[in-house]
């Protein structure tokens, strides 16, 4: 017999291949996660498209001019949040980012220092200690602003591609499917590889509405309280707190931190909004959307707790947002697996993404 034999190699070869395929996954994880992300985000304005192009009276049978007016309403959404909660906060977060250079060298040299002592009387122990304290942390400082630079440039480019690729989900996004079963799929398991496309459409449709069941149940509570105690703009506060409720971890601080500064400044009641913000947070992460995901992705409470959190362990941010969508998938594909092979059930893919409910890029 020779060496190695044909089962070696084979061995062997399977495991080369799978390490190269998680060294592609490692080097070009930002772009798999932006088109995740796009995907996510394609699945969420759908509704909003369909629902425009069924009771629109021209262009029902094309979805692009459908897809431009959901863009339209969701950006002026967005421009009258901003506007009413921080007017000018487009100019002064574009005079920030222009300034970040400057301000990196002020905390590089210590300037900064000399410049806030004197702006709140500090005496020159206090600013010597500070400056010394600066420059000794140079190259600490640099790294840092560095890599919030990085940080800020990648985040803007991600809102800006993400809605841009969802455009294509959201107009092609059945013939994209096709062309991937087509691509992926021989003779004898195409039904088959049909059949998991479907399954897993309808996953990401249920995460979906998870989500937005999440974001109404945020707005609807918000609200209540703000109401209650008497805030400014209680709706636009809570619409805020409801659309933020999207992102993971840094969309629910950015609305506590949000309506905790209007109260303050605004004299209301920000101590009590702030407890009943923390009450929330705590029903939020550890009943109400562990129930909802449960229940939408067929996914035990306590799973889909140990799944967000092991999702932020490995990948921050992005991996809380994106651990469940991935559970579900995984899920389905190893019940798919599991599943005898019955090739003479044709049809069911097309039926699914025609079907008025469950149609994403007809």
């Amino acid at each position: 017999m020779s060496f190695p034999d044909r089962r070696t190699v084979n061995v062997l070869f399977t495991i080369l291949l799978f390490a190269i395929v998680l060294a592609v996954v490692y080097i070009a994880r930002v772009v798999l996660i932006i088109f995740c992300f796009s995907i996510l985000f394609a699945y969420l304005i759908d509704p909003v498209v369909r629902f425009l192009q069924r009771h629109s009276l021209f262009f029902k049978n094309l979805r692009g001019p459908h897809v431009a007016e959901a863009y339209l309403a969701l950006l002026l959404v967005i421009a009258l949040l901003v506007h009413a909660l921080a007017p000018g906060s487009l100019g002064r977060i574009s005079r920030g980012l222009q300034e970040m250079p400057s301000l990196s060298a002020k905390l590089s040299t210590g300037e900064i220092a000399t410049e806030m002592g004197n702006k709140y009387g500090w005496d020159d122990t206090h600013t010597l200690r500070m400056k010394m304290f600066l420059v000794q942390h140079r190259s600490d400082i640099q790294a840092l602003m560095g890599s919030a630079k990085r940080s800020v440039t990648t985040a803007i480019g991600a809102i800006v591609v993400i809605p841009i690729l969802a455009i294509f989900f959201l107009s092609d996004g059945k013939n994209l499917a096709d062309q991937a079963v087509h691509l992926v799929s021989s003779p004898h398991n195409f039904n088959a590889m049909q059949s998991l496309i479907s399954e897993l459409h309808v996953a990401l449709q249920h995460y979906i509405r998870g989500k937005v069941i999440l974001g109404v149940l945020s707005f609807t509570y918000a609200s209540v309280g703000l109401l209650l105690l008497r805030f400014p703009h209680p709706l636009t506060l809570g619409i805020s707190a409801g659309m933020l409720e999207f992102i993971p971890i840094a969309g629910w601080m950015l609305a506590a931190t949000t309506i905790v500064v209007v109260g303050l400044f605004t004299h209301s009641h920000w101590i009590w909004m702030a407890l009943l913000l923390a009450i929330w947070r705590m029903l939020m992460d550890y009943w109400i959307a562990p129930q909802v995901f449960g229940r939408e992705l067929e996914m035990h409470p306590l799973l889909a707790i140990f799944t967000l959190m092991v999702g932020g362990a490995v990948g921050g941010l992005p991996g809380a947002y994106l651990s469940l969508p991935i559970a579900a998938v995984i899920r389905v594909v190893w019940k798919h697996l599991g599943r005898p092979r019955d090739f003479t059930d044709r049809g069911k893919f097309d039926m699914a993404f025609d079907s008025g409910k469950s149609d994403l890029g007809n």
